[in-house]
């Protein structure tokens, strides 16, 4: 692995243990010698992630779409900052650029991001890991549904173990490195999309 994305808020959110975990990634990647990609920021969890890794040495590239341009304010320190057209262009290079996904706490366009690199790899487009990394609970409840999802069977077992959670970053990047992506095909029509 040489690069992870990290989907996260451009808010800081309500606890300080989102901002500390934030902060805590980015100096892990760093000292790890693994590239952070996000979506270039300079605000909320994605501008904590963003400065820690670059305090480390860390090669930080952000992804920012033109449209959030005036929204978002755009990491100034950053190794590389790709501005593109849409979200979908952000997402599509987030993908080319990184060999795993985390997605820290945020809102619904962290989940949004997740989701679909998520399904891309259950429908064979990547093999490349996903997690969540459960600051403080936040994911418990995101959790129980998608655990409910495979109860209802609207998502196979294999397909529920690709995406790993975990409250340690270390052990999140332990299982990234071993990851193996599912043997079982997914077969479209099967009613688990």
């Amino acid at each position: 692995m040489k690069r992870i994305g990290v989907f996260c808020g451009s808010s800081p959110g309500a606890r300080e243990e989102y901002r500390s975990a934030a902060a805590d990634l980015g100096r892990r990647l760093a000292e790890a010698g693994l590239g952070l990609v996000y979506g270039g920021a300079d605000v909320g969890l994605m501008g904590a992630l963003a400065d820690a890794a670059l305090e480390h040495g860390g090669e930080v590239i952000g992804v920012m779409p033109r449209l959030l341009m005036p929204f978002e304010v755009e990491h100034e320190g950053l190794s590389d900052l790709r501005v593109v057209d849409t979200m979908h262009d952000r997402k599509a290079l987030m993908a080319e650029l990184s060999d795993g996904f985390i997605a820290l706490p945020g809102g619904i366009g962290t989940l949004e991001e997740l989701f679909e690199v998520w399904t891309w790899g259950q429908l064979g487009q990547h093999v490349k890991p996903c997690g969540l990394l459960d600051v403080a609970g936040y994911y418990r409840g995101l959790r129980g549904f998608i655990d409910h999802m495979v109860a209802e069977k609207f998502l196979k077992p294999p397909h529920r173990a690709m995406l790993m959670v975990e409250r340690d970053p270390v052990v999140l990047l332990a299982r990234f490195r071993d990851y193996r992506p599912p043997s079982v095909a997914h077969v479209l029509g099967t009613g688990d999309t």
